[in-house]
This record gives structure tokens, C-alpha cells and sequence, in this order.
């Protein structure tokens, strides 16, 4: 289970941080930064919040 929810979390980091790089352009360097930062740190919650927040 551990392994499973480690996996997940790995996936999620990979998706926020891919969103924020190549398909929000416009978006300023500083705020992609944090973005990843907090993808690499808060994995899933990060991609709940960034789901909600920026793809919506």
C-alpha cells in the first residue's frame, strides 16, 4: 500500500510540474518555481489544489 500511494504521489509531482512548464506560457518564472517546488515537497495535495485552482 505504501509503495502504491509513493507511486502516486511520483505521478502527480511529474503531472503538476509538466502542466506548469510547458502548458501555461504565460505564466511568471517566479510562480512556476513555486509551483514546483511545492509539487516536489506536497505531491498530491498540490495537484489537487493546482487542479482546482489553475486548470479550472
Amino acid at each position: 500500500m505504501e509503495k502504491l500511494i509513493g507511486l502516486i504521489g511520483i505521478v502527480c509531482a511529474i503531472w503538476v510540474i509538466y502542466e506548469v512548464w510547458a502548458n501555461h506560457k504565460s505564466m511568471p518564472v517566479g510562480e512556476k518555481i513555486l509551483w514546483t517546488i511545492a509539487a516536489i515537497i506536497f505531491n498530491i495535495i498540490t495537484a489537487i489544489v493546482f487542479y482546482f485552482v489553475k486548470k479550472r
